[in-house]
């Protein structure tokens, strides 16, 4: 609860808000909130401002784009209805994954009431949900991804070989693998077209390289999908939107493998839930997950790789010929 007269810095209220500072500063941008200004001309948050956030942080919550967020604000309920039907999705489709585990867990407890002890690997982890051999940089090491997330984030240095990768586990997974060269399709499809909008209300700017991606990721086969390099051509409202959507996905969802080297598209305060973080170390040791948490192993060598648009856009002919 919140002191009548206590007032945060923007750093401190989005610490007590549960979100990162980029997204305490798009909430202004957007004019969704209006922090009090000092004589100084400082930044607070008091009572009433942390209050807005905690509402814009619970719509966001829902799936909500900040023009849906702006218009609920301002006392337009019509979009919540939507909102409401497609967070109700989103959560079935992770219940239907804990249940999954629940239904594991029986099955060990009732091996244990038997005598049988379940493999120790197994009770941990489960069966991998990848399994293959590296390819060249690496020395054929065998690599495993114990589960699929919804989404993700592949990450490494230019020349640490997370293109191969990329490529090697779209083969693997019998997925499809998205290139640079994707163009922007003819038609949309009703899925793609959907996102779009989504994308369009949340300040992305309506370009081919945004149509081309959504487009490549909205066949609907049901396979996972591997992007190269998901920000290319992207500017940073868009890249913000695209960072956006792709932590509002479940696990009804289309798995996702995303390439990315924008602080933007992977916002290391703001991951969800249940998504993953893939790193590929430079010296080309085996790939390894990384958990979104200050300190833990590889964290600070991921922050390391992301840049913001600005810098990513600097680079960009050079990620393209050597990523």
């Amino acid at each position: 609860m919140t002191h009548p007269d206590q007032v945060f810095s923007p750093a401190e209220a989005a610490r007590a808000l549960g979100i990162s500072a980029k997204a305490l500063r798009l909430y202004e941008q957007r004019g969704l909130v209006s922090p009090i200004r000092s004589a100084n001309g400082w930044r607070h948050y008091g009572r009433d401002q942390m209050a807005q956030v905690r509402e814009i942080v619970a719509l966001r919550g829902l799936g909500l784009s900040l023009a849906q967020i702006a218009a609920v604000l301002s006392g337009d309920r019509r979009g919540l209805t939507t909102a409401l039907a497609e967070h109700q999705t989103r959560l079935e489709g992770n219940l239907a994954g804990l249940l999954n585990a629940i239904d594991r867990v029986r099955l060990w407890r009732n091996d244990l009431d038997e005598g049988r002890v379940p493999s120790l690997a197994d009770l941990a982890t489960g069966q991998p949900a990848v399994s293959l051999t590296l390819p060249w940089p690496w020395n054929g090491e065998l690599f495993e991804l114990r589960r699929l997330a919804p989404v993700t984030y592949l990450v490494g240095p230019l020349g640490s070989g997370k293109t191969r990768l990329a490529k090697a586990l779209a083969e693997t997974l019998n997925g499809r693998f998205v290139a640079l060269d994707r163009v922007e399709p003819e038609t949309m499809a009703e899925t793609a077209a959907t996102d779009l909008q989504w994308f369009l209300e949340d300040g992305a700017t309506d370009t081919p390289a945004l149509r081309a991606v959504l487009g490549a990721m909205a066949i609907t086969d049901e396979r996972p999908v591997v992007v190269d390099l998901i920000e290319e051509g992207l500017d940073e409202p868009t890249q913000l939107a695209l960072g956006s959507w792709l932590r509002r996905r479940s696990e009804a969802d289309t798995q996702l493998i995303v390439m990315t080297r924008s602080s933007a598209v992977l916002d290391l305060e703001a991951v969800s839930p249940g998504h993953a973080i893939l790193y590929c170390p430079s010296n080309h040791s085996v790939p390894f997950e990384v958990l979104a948490v200050p300190g833990s192993p590889g964290h600070e060598s991921v922050a390391n790789c992301l840049g913001t648009p600005e810098t990513r856009a600097r680079t960009a002919g050079l990620v393209a010929r050597i990523g």
